[in-house]
């Protein structure tokens, strides 16, 4: 008969800046990646921002696998359903870490963005580590299901949540647009916005010049 078992030990993780943080950076970027990316990859979705008031943090999933059967290209992924809670706290001590390296002390807008899986991780780590952040970013993905209102209750105001994805993409059908949104109204209520896009399953770049104005 087998047992699982567990133990704790460290770990080491990459993760990638694109900028540099000065007196000048007015936004400050948390952005997660989707399934099969690498941050070194996607971080260059955001190439374009201004690079003397925009400063992206890209921080890698820990899960690495092969995506062909030649063994060249590689991806990553946050997380399966296999152990998910406790692989969930993993990485978010993990992106706590990258945090309290980076950001100690700043002053400027937050933006935390999640693009498609990355969306997953994006919102539990504002909802658990209750992250005041100025914009949440909810781009091409779905939300935790384990998570309810009482979770973002902290936010102020002030902050924007917007839902935004292609009105090609090819993971997004029609039950899953309303799910999506009931969910996201239930959560952030007024808060929310909706905003579709002309395109399939990409990071949509001109939105990203849009909100770091």
């Amino acid at each position: 008969m087998s047992f699982q078992k567990e133990v704790t030990y460290s770990s080491t993780n990459t993760y990638h800046t694109l900028n540099k943080l000065t007196n000048k950076t007015k936004n400050i970027w948390i952005v997660f990646h989707g399934l099969g990316y690498l941050s070194k990859y996607f971080i260059r979705y955001f190439s374009e921002l201004d690079p003397d008031e925009n400063y992206v943090i890209a921080p890698q999933a820990p899960s690495k696998y092969y995506q062909d059967n030649r063994f060249k290209h590689i991806g990553a992924s946050w997380l399966t359903r296999e152990n998910t809670a406790t692989e969930t706290e993993n990485i978010l001590n993990y992106v706590d870490a990258v945090y309290k390296s980076e950001l100690a002390n700043f002053n400027a807008k937050l933006i935390v963005l999640g693009y498609s899986q990355g969306v997953s991780i994006a919102t539990r780590w504002v909802a658990k580590r209750k992250i005041q952040c100025d914009t949440l970013v909810l781009h091409s993905g779905g939300i935790p299901k384990e998570l309810n209102p009482e979770d973002f209750e902290f936010l102020t105001d002030d902050t924007r949540v917007i839902y935004i994805y292609g009105d090609k993409d090819e993971y997004i059908t029609e039950a899953r647009k309303t799910e999506e949104y009931l969910k996201g109204t239930a959560l952030f209520n007024k808060k929310l916005k909706i905003e579709v896009f002309n395109g399939k399953h990409e990071v949509y770049k001109p939105f990203l010049l849009t909100i770091s104005k």
